[in-house]
């Protein structure tokens, strides 16, 4: 995706990115009490072990070595077919991993049931200079990709902890920690940390409208960090907007950028969720669509429903274009009993709602169709 407003770096902030428990996880949702932190005698605490395996098609994962391998990306090539499970001890998993399309359903398992434990980084941008030649560009730089039908992560860290200063005045500064482009493809008390495209919700192509579901997660970084033409819904989660010392004046950046396919009905639909900021007042942007070079005829869709918008969003124009060409409100962007300081509406015209028959379609039944991923056991 575009760069915005390139400039002097902000100061880093990879330590927090990759913090375990303790002081810098003041970025981090609560600490879940879904089961207590696995000892070192007990490293996959409810999950097994290689000597006592749930099932015949789970993997086991220790970057120690008490498990069936040290690296997520092992784990993953060594699970070929289909319904693995892998069980990934507390670590920092520096790597980058992709789930390929053959590997449906395949679960991940973050030990403890803090996703703060498990986190698996890399630090690409569409800008790092590969050794073949040539850049990453966006998608490129994804630390880990899932391309397969069927994924399910759990209390998992996903991060790309690439600072702006790691390459000065490059303006590929875009870096993805996680692109999803399988259908049914559902997260559950995730982390995703970065600063610009943190999160890429798309599918495999644009006649396939991958459904994707991320529950109790929470987002962050600054420069349209979830993205994407997938149609997803996020429900109980939270956007974090960063500070960044090297602009001047708003916007820092936007939280939603879709691409949905002008083909597909659904987009993002955010409900029950909440936006906070580290940023002054005002400073950042609901949301622009993106409009990509590879679908002219997109229709970006984004629905902002039964949330709280905290004082970061500037509630006087809280939409914005990407392009002029493809001004926002010609794209699919409302908004449904939002509260919060960010969400009063101050000039009605840049405020779209929807009326109450048009909220009673906009619901995650009407998005997923068949597919109920909240009523996976947790």
């Amino acid at each position: 995706m575009p760069s915005h407003r390139p400039g002097t770096a902000a100061p880093g902030r990879r330590s927090l990115l990759t913090a375990g428990l303790g002081a810098a996880v003041a970025l981090a949702l609560p600490a879940t009490t879904a089961s207590a932190s696995p000892s070192s005698k007990r490293p996959f605490g409810r999950f097994g072990s290689p000597a006592a395996r749930l099932t015949g098609r789970t993997l086991y994962v220790h970057p120690g070595g008490l498990g069936d391998h040290t690296t997520v990306q092992a784990a993953v090539s060594a699970a070929s077919g289909s319904g693995w499970t892998l069980v990934l001890a507390a670590g920092t998993y520096r790597e980058t991993v992709v789930v390929t399309a053959a590997r449906t359903g395949m679960t991940w398992i973050g030990a403890s049931g803090d996703p703060r434990d498990v986190v698996v980084v890399y630090d690409n941008a569409a800008g790092t200079p590969r050794p073949e030649g040539g850049t990453h560009g966006t998608s490129g730089s994804a630390t880990t990709t899932v391309q397969a039908d069927g994924f399910t992560a759990r209390y998992v860290t996903f991060a790309n902890d690439f600072l702006r200063t790691d390459l000065p005045g490059n303006p590929g500064t875009q870096a993805v920690a996680l692109k999803a482009q399988g259908d049914r493809s559902a997260f559950f008390h995730c982390r995703f940390l970065g600063h610009q495209d943190t999160l890429y919700a798309d599918s495999t192509s644009l006649a396939s409208f991958a459904r994707q579901y991320f529950a109790h997660c929470h987002v962050e970084g600054d420069v349209d960090f979830v993205f994407g033409r997938a149609r997803a819904v996020f429900e109980h989660c939270r956007f974090r907007t960063l500070l960044r010392t090297d602009l001047v004046g708003a916007p820092y950046g936007f939280v939603f950028a879709p691409s949905t396919a002008g083909a597909n009905p659904y987009g993002f639909l955010v409900s029950r969720s909440r936006v906070t900021s580290e940023a002054p007042d005002g400073h950042y942007k609901l949301a622009r669509p993106w409009v990509p070079s590879s679908d002219p005829t997109a229709r970006p869709s984004l629905v902002v429903r039964d949330s709280v918008l905290g004082a970061g969003i500037d509630t006087a124009a809280p939409y914005a274009n990407m392009r002029d060409a493809h001004p926002w409100q010609a794209q699919r962007f409302a908004e449904y009993r939002n509260t919060g300081r960010g969400a009063v509406v101050l000039v009605p015209e840049n405020r779209p709602q929807l009326g109450a028959a048009e909220a009673a379609t906009a619901t995650r039944e009407t998005y997923l169709g068949d597919w109920v991923p909240w009523r996976a056991r947790a």
